[in-house]
């Protein structure tokens, strides 16, 4: 076994969610080698938006074509497949032997991992674009959703029935954030809503300027989000005070941040990559692509892999932004990678999903 696919395969051995865990960091255990290989591709009904999840051997990846499917990891075979009423864009979350998941037709959907049959189906009051988390243990875990009808909901994850639902000021696109005994998402009223995991009561709705097209991530006792009008900040969860704030030059975030021990990393519609310091949201590198960057980075070891609207997917150096690697796939890229299982999983607007390993044959 080269090196190289040592070090893939110590990569985290799932991926079960958007953004990998429920604060939502985007990173990933293990490393990346410096270059990879196509291993196999699945083509969908049309454009795939969604970002993948990776547990027991499959990947899990919606399409506007209205399908859930499940993949082999080792070959890219379909499994079985998912047909809702409309679209699927929203990542879906892989918890106890169920695959949660939103879709355009206004519905949550419980399926089994295993063979694909639903479980329950759970209605909002407008679509659902944003990937679905959960909290909770035993007999008591909750799936949390937010949805077009500017509510968050909290389902039981066994039943489907509510729990509590969270109204705000308009759209919900983000995911949830689960850390530190809360709940933190943005949305279209321009705020970043924080609430008790527990009870669903709110403990603050903080202001942040504009509206919050993606994801906060929750580390620590603080929340880090971008937003429309060009500025990333640090909420504390303690005091709900902004700690900082990062101002950037026509850089509207859609995408949502991977955080490390001292880095923010972040995608902007200035077609540009940005690692800002965790500590003080001082801009540390930026790395440029040929266009917008709302995927969301994944941080893996000492290397960030991300994909643009360039249409290419990108391998980066951490510690200062240089370029390792790319691959050209042709068409807009706006869904997130997903690393597990010794792969890198991601979905194009040319409607296929694509999985890139390190190389079978590296050079001498």
């Amino acid at each position: 076994m080269t090196n190289a696919l040592i070090a893939l395969n110590a990569v985290l051995v799932a991926w079960p969610m958007f953004r990998g865990d429920q604060g939502l960091t985007g990173v990933a255990a293990g490393r990346l080698p410096e270059a990879l290989e196509l291993r196999w591709t699945f083509k969908t009904g049309q454009a795939v938006k969604s970002s993948a999840a990776i547990a027991d051997h499959r990947v899990f990846i919606g399409s506007d074509d209205g399908t859930l499917y499940a993949l082999s990891t080792e070959t890219g075979k379909q499994l079985w497949s998912f047909k809702a009423g409309q679209s699927i864009e929203a990542s879906p979350l892989v918890l106890d032997g169920t695959v949660f998941v939103g879709s355009v037709d206004n519905n949550l959907y419980a399926l089994d991992a295993a063979a694909g049959a639903v479980k329950w189906r759970y209605a909002t009051g407008d679509k659902i674009l944003g990937a679905a988390n959960w909290f909770g243990g035993g007999d008591s875990r909750r799936i949390l959703v937010g949805s077009y009808d500017y509510k968050l909901h909290c389902v039981d994850a066994a039943t489907g029935k509510s729990v509590w639902t969270h109204e705000t000021g308009n759209y919900i696109n983000g995911a949830p954030a689960v850390g530190d005994g809360k709940i933190v998402f943005g949305g279209c009223d321009g705020k970043l809503h924080v609430l008790a995991a527990a009870t669903g009561k709110q403990l603050a709705a903080v202001e942040a300027g504009a509206y919050i097209p993606g994801s906060a991530a929750i580390a620590g006792h603080h929340a880090y989000v971008g937003h429309y009008a060009n500025e990333v900040f640090c909420l504390d969860l303690a005091g709900t005070n902004i700690l900082w704030r990062a101002k950037q030059k026509n850089a509207a975030f859609f995408s949502s941040p991977a955080v490390t021990e001292k880095q923010i990393i972040i995608g902007a519609r200035d077609k540009k990559l940005h690692c800002l310091d965790r500590a003080t949201g001082k801009p540390l590198w930026t790395f440029a692509t040929q266009g917008d960057v709302d995927s969301s980075p994944v941080v893996v070891g000492d290397k960030v892999v991300f994909g643009s609207g360039d249409g290419r997917l990108y391998l980066v150096g951490l510690a200062a932004g240089k370029k390792l690697w790319s691959y050209d796939l042709g068409k807009e890229l706006t869904a997130s990678p997903a690393v597990a299982e010794g792969l890198v999983v991601i979905g194009c607007e040319d409607g296929a999903v694509y999985a890139f390993g390190p190389k079978s044959n590296p050079s001498p």
